[in-house]
């Protein structure tokens, strides 16, 4: 079983996102049948001033900077509810470009989850410059990625054409928004659900693709060979 999640780095909610779902992978009782694939989505792609965070979401959305730090504590609290920790006071825009082909290395390398995790961490709870090469470096070290291969990536356009193509199949089946994730290939979850949605979509994928047999036979008993089976001993 597969499932797809589309998400940007500097989006808080594919972090709580990221929890909730992990956290509903580890009661499903087939965890180790399904592949986690993570999938490249710019929020705010393109060249941007580096500023913080807060007083890009005034402007973005024509509030006031107090009305934006009230914003970013409610986000916090959400985070804090599923164990994480936010600090949005001193966290800065970043562009992810870069971010995202690391990511496709460390994929590469079955060391997605952890290397989307460490960076999360350390861009929401640290306010870690995600966008600085060397700071990249450390974290792809951090997440168990050779510090070679990683400048490798980042001298080089290496997998850039990857990320263009999971934005490009985000905007084909009509994707605007993230975290999103995709089961099979036929279900679709939007933003960051409760747990028990995760839970219900696993297990009912699961089900739709593994159906169980019910077996239908009359009152008579059936020994180990009938007259219509025979069953190993």
């Amino acid at each position: 079983m597969k499932v797809e999640i589309w998400s940007d780095f500097v989006c808080p909610f594919c972090y709580i996102g990221k929890t909730k779902f992990e956290n509903a992978l580890a009661e499903f009782a087939h965890k180790d049948k399904v592949e986690v694939v993570y999938k490249s989505f710019e929020l705010d792609p393109g060249e941007h001033p580096k500023q913080l965070t807060v007083g890009s979401l005034a402007k973005k959305y024509g509030m006031t900077e107090e009305k934006a730090k009230e914003m970013t504590h409610g986000v916090a609290s959400q985070a804090a509810e599923v164990g994480l920790r936010f600090e949005f006071d001193n966290m800065y825009t970043a562009n992810t470009f870069d971010v995202h082909r690391l990511m496709f290395l460390a994929q590469e390398k079955g060391m997605a989850s952890t290397y989307v995790s460490t960076v999360l961490e350390a861009y929401f709870t640290h306010n870690v410059d995600i966008a600085d090469h060397a700071e990249l470096i450390k974290l792809a070290v951090q997440a168990g990625l050779s510090e070679e291969d990683a400048e490798q990536v980042l001298s080089s356009d290496r997998y850039a054409t990857e990320v263009r193509a999971d934005e490009q199949q985000a905007s084909n089946v009509g994707i605007s928004g993230v975290p999103f994730f995709v089961l099979n290939n036929k279900y679709a979850i939007s933003g960051a659900q409760p747990q028990s949605v995760f839970l219900n979509a696993l297990e009912q994928t699961w089900a739709e693709t593994n159906p169980t047999l019910v077996p239908l036979q009359g009152d008579d008993e059936v020994g180990l060979c009938g007259p219509d089976n025979c069953e190993i001993k």
